[in-house]
């Protein structure tokens, strides 16, 4: 004879109402963020429901209110660490606010547009990213989806999305103006790909300011990157094939200029600041290394989540209203010894 098996009942909110002596409604609002309840009863609730075991089922709310509380928070380019910072700190201001997280992945790095089919599939109540919108064609499917969506460095916005944008441009003329100071006269633009909105506003700013400091466009070099490491030692080799002897190097981001201080050293025999002075952006671990020293400009990613939950809380609080705004933030110079050469 098999041996009989006992069913296990399932622990519900009316189970956790009885243990913790207030009504089923009670318990349903200590597990709403943002339902109007007692600190005093909400802490019964709670700890009746850890005592029972009890988990909530969502589904019912959300079935009822049309909102599931639930945040879509989409990331991509994690081999690059400042995006890495980026969506931790998300995912943690998220998780304070009383939101769930909904992690969706996309291979493209620089935009949205392969994260729409995964966007439509889920029943979210608004979307978060530090990738950017890479097309009018995808910002209208975007604001299709009538749920706000606040991003990260994005040119692009629509009537339901928000960006909280690093001040690129303003840090790019930062940047020729240190190279000027230093007595560069031949600069180097070490640029991100041409899609990536932040980086061609780095050398805008970059190219205004040396042009408006009387540098020739003949004596500025442009070098085309992709945002790794290994682009931006590429693009050195690429220098030393053309029998140029770089003075003074801007890189879109803090990877390629790791990389092209590699290649500096061991393919040219050049050293920082002494032969050439070279900066970053995005202000890394990796670029506060002693192999390194490079200086770089910090996006303050604390300050951005901060304006973007900011932008959220707004966005949710309009319901079915659209909404749409553009934080800057102006980043922060950390200057170290790529750059410590004096006149």
């Amino acid at each position: 004879m098999g041996q009989e098996q006992t069913a296990i009942r399932t622990i519900t909110s009316i189970d956790v109402a009885r243990v913790a002596g207030v009504s089923q409604s009670a318990v349903s609002r200590a597990f709403s963020p943002g339902a109007s309840i007692s600190p005093e009863t909400r802490r019964k609730v709670l700890e009746a429901a850890a005592s029972l075991g009890y988990r909530p089922n969502r589904i019912p709310a959300i079935m009822l209110s049309g909102r599931s509380y639930m945040v879509g928070v989409v990331i991509g380019g994690l081999e690059n660490p400042f995006y890495a910072t980026a969506i931790e700190r998300l995912a943690t201001a998220l998780r304070e606010s009383g939101l769930q997280v909904l992690l969706m992945h996309v291979d493209d790095a620089l935009t949205l547009d392969s994260a729409l089919d995964q966007l439509v599939s889920y029943r979210i109540d608004a979307v978060v990213t530090s990738l950017a919108i890479g097309s009018e064609a995808v910002a209208q499917a975007l604001c299709a989806l009538r749920i706000p969506v606040v991003c990260f460095n994005s040119s692009l916005v629509g009537p339901w999305i928000s960006t909280v944008n690093s001040n690129n441009h303003g840090a790019g003329r930062i940047a020729a103006r240190l190279m000027v100071e230093r007595d560069v006269t031949r600069p180097v633009w070490l640029a991100g790909p041409t899609k990536n909105a932040a980086s061609r506003a780095r050398g805008e700013g970059f190219r205004m300011e040396l042009q408006e400091a009387g540098i020739p466009e003949t004596e500025r070099i442009r070098l085309q990157g992709n945002d790794t490491y290994d682009s931006g030692y590429e693009a050195m080799r690429r220098l030393q094939e053309r029998g140029i002897r770089p003075e003074g190097i801007f890189s879109s981001n803090d990877m390629m200029a790791c990389g092209a201080i590699d290649a500096l050293r061991e393919e040219m025999g050049l050293h920082c600041p002494d032969d050439v002075i070279i900066m970053g952006y995005d202000n890394i671990p990796q670029a506060a290394w002693r192999s390194y020293g490079l200086t770089s400009f910090d996006q303050r990613t604390g300050r951005m989540v901060t304006r973007a939950m900011e932008l959220l809380d707004e966005a949710l609080e309009k319901k079915d209203s659209p909404f749409s705004r553009t934080c800057v933030v102006d980043a922060q110079l950390i200057e170290r010894n790529s750059t410590a050469r004096t006149g």
